[in-house]
Formats: structure tokens, sequence, C-alpha cells
């Protein structure tokens, strides 16, 4: 089934491809969120491991996806070959640390706003702060598909089908992680499922720029992976294993974490 939608991918438009890829993660993102309409809370260990997979799996792909490619299909040796990598991955973070700071919104417990000022409501600043999230994951497939396209030694096909799969399952706990807290603050169970899936509608449009910018700036590629890889490291670093040392479940979500790490590192060595 996967080599046959790794054959597909290879035929069509690599923008097209990025796009589609990113439509399944928002699917999955949708698919997490309409656990909203079975449930009205969400038992907390098995919210913080499902955090700790999302962080497991973000992390994983930063590296065996993006940094390590961006590393190899660098020119030079020794330092000059890491050059690209480094400063690529620094300003990604770099680029979430000013948008967390500029963003308004509000993290999944409620308790203080973040950004700057605003009348908005909290449901909408919980889902700025998800969809922050997840611009760096859409730029990331984008990206690489557009390396794929354009002949890239070290990008392929396989790995970003990989890539999107990973995402894809990091984006399940995502949905939830909107619509569970919505629904326990009285808003409806469709409005609560509306605006979970509504916060992973930026990757196809960041997956459609990244593959479109590799595209016409070739060069930019390196610089392009680790800029997505910083940003990724950033969102887990500032949030979401912060998020799950909250409660009394620590352990679980680390184990998450491992788990969360295992199957995106297993995904990109067999696909890519």
């Amino acid at each position: 089934m996967i080599q046959e939608i790794i054959i597909y991918f290879e035929s069509i438009n690599p923008i097209l491809a990025a796009f589609y890829a990113t439509l399944f993660t928002w699917l999955v993102t949708a698919l997490g969120a309409s656990f909203v309409f079975l449930f009205k809370t969400m038992n907390r260990a098995f919210f913080d491991g499902m955090l700790g997979f999302t962080g497991g799996v973000m992390v994983a792909a930063s590296f065996w996806s993006l940094l390590a490619p961006a590393i190899e299909m660098s020119e030079g040796d020794g330092f000059a070959k890491v050059v690209p990598a480094v400063i690529g991955f620094g300003f990604g973070a770099l680029f979430l640390y000013g948008l967390d700071k500029l963003l308004p919104h509000i993290h999944v417990n409620f308790k203080e706003a973040e950004g700057i000022k605003t009348p908005w409501h909290k449901t909408t600043l919980l889902v700025l702060a998800i969809t922050l999230h997840n611009i760096p994951e859409g730029l990331a497939v984008g990206v690489l598909f557009g390396g794929v396209a354009a002949g890239i030694e070290g990008a392929t096909i396989g790995g970003a089908v990989a890539l999107a799969i990973g995402i894809g399952l990091q984006n399940f706990p995502e949905g939830i992680a909107v619509s569970m807290p919505l629904r326990r603050q009285g808003i409806s169970k469709f409005k609560s499922f509306w605006y979970g899936q509504l916060s992973a509608i930026v990757e196809p449009i960041a997956a459609v720029l990244g593959a479109w910018a590799v595209l016409s700036f070739e060069p930019i590629l390196p610089y392009a992976l680790a800029f997505a890889a910083g940003a990724m490291i950033f969102v887990v670093v500032e949030e979401v294993i912060p998020e799950t040392q909250l409660d009394k479940y620590t352990d679980i979500a680390t184990l998450g974490f491992i788990g969360g790490f295992m199957v995106m590192m297993t995904l990109d060595v067999a696909l890519g």
C-alpha cells in the first residue's frame, strides 16, 4: 500500500504531492478532533502519553527527515558541511520564538495567554497556539517534496511520505488537544470539532509554499530543511514537553515520547 503511494507521488507535480500529503495530515487532525463527539473529557494519563508521543515524533522527524538530509546534501567538508544546517536550524527556532512572542495564543491548560495583549476569546487563542505548531510541520513536508523534484541527493519520495505519515500520527493527539479543552469550557460539540480541525488548515498552505520556494530557489534547500527542524524543536521544548509535566503522569509522557521517536525513526529509515 505504502509502496503504491510512493509510486503515485513520484508521478505527479511535487507541489501537488506536498498538498495531497498535508491534506492527509489535516484529515488526521480532524479525526482526532472528532473524538469530541464521543467523549466530553479525556483521561489525563492517556492525554499526557499522546502528547509525549507527539514530541517524540517531532524530535525524530527533525533529525532523521530534516537535519540529516540537510547535512548530507550540503557541500564541503568538516565545519563547512554543517554550516547551512546550523544557520537554518537557528533561524527556524528564532522564527518560532518571534511568533510565540507576537502572535496571541493560549496553551491547552487555559491558564495564561501569551503574545501581544488582545481581547480575543480563549477559543481563538487556543486554535492559534496549535496553528503555530503546524506551520513548521507543513513547511517540512513541502520542502522535502520540493527537494525531491529538484533532484537533490538525500531527498527522497519515501522520506517525504514517511515524514507526512509521522506528522499525521502526531496530529491525531493535537486534534484532541484542541477540541477536548474547548468542550470542557462549555462549547458545543460541533464548534469544538470545527476549531480542532481548523488548527491544521495551515499545513497544506505551508507545504505548498515550502515546495514552491525550494523549486524556485534550489540552493536554499539545506537551509529550509534545517529551518523547519529548528522550528519543530522549539515547539517541542517550549510547549509540548512542559505540558506533559503538569500532572502526575510524567513517566507515561516520557514513555510516549520514546514510542513516538521509535515510530518516526522506523518510518524514515524504512521508507527513506
